[in-house]
Formats: structure tokens, C-alpha cells, sequence
């Protein structure tokens, strides 16, 4: 193993919706691992649940994290491809590499992404009693396990950016790979928050004709941005029927695929996702837990119409990789959903504006935030 000398300063969740900044010590590296200087972490909506849970706590959370590589063993350097002091991205997966999923390239599904599970593992959610205990973003450094996936970050992306790669690679999964956007397609986006933003940017990219975003009208901030981002038009839908629109927008066709990304009522997301499709083979992409069952789900109407149903979770290495690519080409405004930047004290603040509990200071709601450490 290789010492290295050093702490690393980090916020770390002690109860649910507490953080104390605490240093941790840099740990040996076998062979095989590594050490990544976290330039930022960002703040999915699923570290918002996390932070009200105390059942993997102390932890450090943030899993969507790029860096700098401060320390690699020569096992590790020779499996990646890399080498300190390259700029890279690490997906929170970390598969084993060998069960059927993994072998397939289906590792998101591999039981030991579980962080549920007694063998899981898995960045943010792990707890920093097991070693080496720097396993989430909201710290100074973190530790590349020998598991980790990697991405190179391309030349020109800044870190602000690169913290978006992991969502903005859901938008190209459920969209794109999952829902099979693709040219001269109507496409709805229920929910415009970082992931239904992502989805209007990856149906835009995969040449999708037509892309509705919709919301609530609290959500005109968020609208404005997915019109940025390339939504063709906007629904409010409690100031305005949904279905009605779809039908001027279309010409009463209806969409080719809707994906549900939205955080609303499950019945009068699903079903009325339902409705807006087109009469046969429209495609229904549903990736929103809504913590209850749908009161009424219209069966009827899935066979009727020849419904394409299917839930989705987590994104593959490509999607990630699409994701960076076109931060790299830069063709899209992406600076739009990045709207906040916390250091480390800043960190509670940062949930709870990501969780919808408070605004900034200007009145504005966050889309994508991220954390920087060195603050």
C-alpha cells in the first residue's frame, strides 16, 4: 500500500438534517485504488430522502463527483487508463464485474450497487465507518475503489459542468435508450426538474421533432428553462388542460412517447400520460417513484392503446459518456440548470434548497446545485 500524507475536510451527516464538518484522515491506497481531489460534487434529488434518513449515518453524501486524480496505485493506473492528475468523472456504482448484469453492461443492476443490500457499497450512501470512510462527494478528497467506474472528462468542461454528467446521462438513458426518442417524434416531459430537463436535452439531441416540458405554475423558472434547453413548448398544467394542448400540438395525433420524470400525483400523472398518447404503440417511460400505488391505473387503456409501459432506473456507461460529449460540443445551454454553488458549511443549505424547503436569497428555486469542497 502507499501512504499519503494529508486530511481531508468533509461534511459529514451525522442525523437526519444535521452536518458537522469533520476532517478525515487520507488513507493507504492498495494497488488497485486511488485518490480523487474533489473539484465538485453535485446534489441529486435523491440525496434530499438520504438526508432525512439516519439509518446509514455517519456518511458522507454526494455521488455525483468530478476531480482530479491526487493519488493512483500502478494496478489501477493500468486497468483505467489514467494517470494522476487526469480529469475525470466517477459514476456512484460499483459493480462487481463479473455477475450476468455486469457482464452484460447492465452493472447498475449488480447486487453490489445495492446500498441496501449487506454487501452493497455505493458513492454517498456508504458509511464512513467502513473503510476508508471517504466515500462521498461533500469532502475535500474521496477514494477511488478498484470497482469504481470512470469517465474521462473531456478538455474545456468545467468542473461545474461535469458534476451534471450523471443526471444529464439519465436524461440520455430514459430518453434516448430506454423511451427510443428519435427523429420526427413527439415527445412529453412530465416534470421539469434536473432529470425532466435532462430528458427534454437527450429527446432534442436524438432529433425528436416536438418536446412539451410540463410543470406546475410554480414551476415557470423551470419552464424557462427547458425552453432554453430546447422544449418546443411548455404546459402548466393547473392553468391549463394537458391534454388539450397535446391535442392542438399534434394535431390530435398525441405523443409518441411520454416520460414521467415528475415528483406529482400518481394517478393523474400516469393515467393522463396515458391519455396523451398517440391511438396504438405510443411508449410510456416512467421513472418517478411516487411512494404510493395508482389509485385507478387505466389497464384498460394500456391494451387499448397497445402501451409500451416501463420503469427505469440509474443510467449505463454510454449514456454518461453522451452526456459529456455534449457538454463538450457545447451546443446546448447547459450553464442554465446549473444554478447554485455551496462550499462545505453551505452544504445543509444547499439540501434544503434542492429540497424545495427554502429560495435563494433572490427568490429563485434550484435546479442543479453543486458543492464545492475548496470554498
Amino acid at each position: 500500500m502507499t501512504t499519503i500524507e494529508g486530511r481531508s475536510r468533509a461534511a459529514v451527516q451525522t442525523a437526519p438534517h444535521q452536518l458537522n464538518i469533520q476532517e478525515l484522515p487520507l488513507p493507504e491506497i492498495p494497488a488497485d485504488a486511488g485518490i480523487l481531489r474533489v473539484l465538485r460534487a453535485g446534489i441529486c434529488g435523491a440525496d434530499v430522502p438520504m438526508y432525512a434518513d439516519s439509518s446509514k449515518v455517519p456518511r458522507i453524501l454526494g455521488h455525483e463527483n468530478v476531480g482530479i486524480i491526487h493519488k493512483l496505485g500502478e494496478l489501477a493506473a493500468e486497468r483505467w487508463g489514467v494517470k494522476e492528475g487526469d480529469y475525470v468523472a466517477l459514476e456512484e456504482y460499483l459493480p462487481c464485474g463479473h455477475c450476468d448484469f455486469c457482464r452484460t453492461g447492465e452493472y447498475r443492476a449488480c447486487e453490489l450497487t445495492n446500498h441496501k443490500g449487506p454487501d452493497g457499497l455505493r458513492y454517498g450512501s456508504t458509511k464512513t465507518t467502513v473503510w476508508p470512510g471517504l466515500w462521498g462527494g461533500y469532502s475535500q478528497f474521496t477514494y477511488i475503489h478498484p470497482r469504481a467506474v470512470m469517465h474521462k472528462v473531456p478538455e474545456g468542461v468545467s468542473p461545474r459542468m461535469a458534476a451534471m454528467a450523471l443526471p444529464l446521462g439519465n436524461g440520455f438513458q430514459w430518453a434516448y435508450f430506454d423511451g427510443g426518442a428519435g427523429p420526427g417524434q413527439v415527445v412529453v416531459v412530465q416534470g421539469p426538474g434536473q432529470q425532466g430537463l435532462a430528458c427534454v436535452v437527450a429527446a432534442k439531441a436524438a432529433g425528436a421533432k416536438t418536446v412539451i416540458a410540463t410543470g406546475l405554475a410554480r414551476d415557470d423558472q423551470r419552464l424557462e428553462v427547458a425552453k432554453r434547453l430546447g422544449a418546443d413548448h411548455v404546459v402548466a398544467v393547473d392553468r391549463e388542460s394537458l391534454r388539450d394542448r397535446v391535442k392542438e400540438i399534434t394535431g390530435g395525433k398525441g405523443a409518441d412517447l411520454v416520460l414521467d420524470v415528475s415528483s406529482g400525483g400518481a394517478t393523474e400523472v400516469i393515467n393522463g400520460g396515458l391519455e396523451i398518447l398517440k391511438s396504438r404503440n405510443g411508449r410510456l417511460v416512467t421513472a418517478a417513484f411516487k411512494r404510493k400505488a395508482v389509485d385507478g391505473f387505466d389497464l384498460d387503456m394500456v391494451i387499448t392503446k397497445a402501451v409500451q409501459l416501463r420503469g427505469v432506473r440509474g443510467h449505463s456507461f454510454q449514456s454518461v459518456e453522451m452526456a459529456l460529449a455534449l457538454m463538450k460540443a457545447g451546443t446546448v445551454d447547459l450553464e442554465a440548470m446549473s444554478t447554485h454553488e455551496f462550499g462545505l458549511e453551505g452544504a445543509d443549505e444547499a439540501l434544503r434548497l434542492v429540497a424545495g424547503e427554502i429560495r435563494d436569497k433572490d427568490g429563485n428555486s434550484a435546479i442543479h446545485v453543486t458543492i464545492n469542497p475548496w470554498l
